[in-house]
């Protein structure tokens, strides 16, 4: 079974880990408390749909299309996004290149290309090289589908401005990737603790 919350000797090794790079980040990861994967929502198929409905959108704007989205496909959303559906899906108020993104999710899915199975029995690297090949899927959407529905422990988005500023801003001139490392294999939850911290202002 999978697990559900973060066992509290590993957040005490993150603390830990944190205050030896920077104190302030210690003491804020040791404020927030345990923090663990958010439930998982939908197939792989949703999650992909959704991730390019929200690309440079705000996230009142996405939901609002992505909720027309799932009423459009009466719950079969790889029937739905097929190129006969263009006219329909542009009616919930995508773009041309939207629309090319999620037709190339639902043929990938036809195709058997996004089975579960196959995809969780690879590793980030391999995943990524599978689903890249997809229009409009990029490395930034293959490190979110790891994180929140692989819920795989150790990856590092570079490609996310927010954790990557927030961890600079604890770091000061350290590369932050490097001071990633410290926390393999758990690089994923120390993601998460960035993105709770986006409003945070260590001194």
């Amino acid at each position: 079974m999978a697990q559900s919350k973060m066992p509290r000797d590993l957040h005490r090794h993150l603390i830990a880990t944190a205050t030896a790079i920077a104190p302030a980040l210690g003491r804020d990861i040791a404020t927030v408390g345990p923090l663990w994967f958010p439930d998982r929502e939908g197939d792989v198929v949703a999650f992909l749909g959704r991730a390019v409905v929200g690309q440079q959108l705000s996230a009142k704007a996405a939901r609002s299309i992505w909720a027309r989205v799932e009423a459009a496909s009466g719950a079969e959303l790889v029937a739905l996004f097929h190129d006969d559906n263009h006219a329909t899906l542009g009616a919930c108020g995508l773009s041309r290149g939207k629309v090319k993104a999620l037709c190339g999710i639902g043929a990938a899915a036809r195709a058997g290309e996004l089975d579960h199975a196959m995809l969780v029995a690879l590793d980030h690297a391999a995943r990524m090289t599978q689903l890249t090949r997809l229009w409009g899927i990029g490395p930034w959407t293959c490190d979110m589908l790891s994180i929140f529905y692989f819920r795989d422990t150790d990856i590092w988005p570079e490609g996310d401005l927010a954790v990557q500023n927030v961890f600079r801003r604890y770091i000061g001139r350290k590369s932050p990737r490097k001071a990633s490392l410290a926390f393999s294999p758990w690089r994923s939850i120390l993601s998460l603790y960035m993105w709770k911290l986006v409003d945070a202002a260590p001194p």
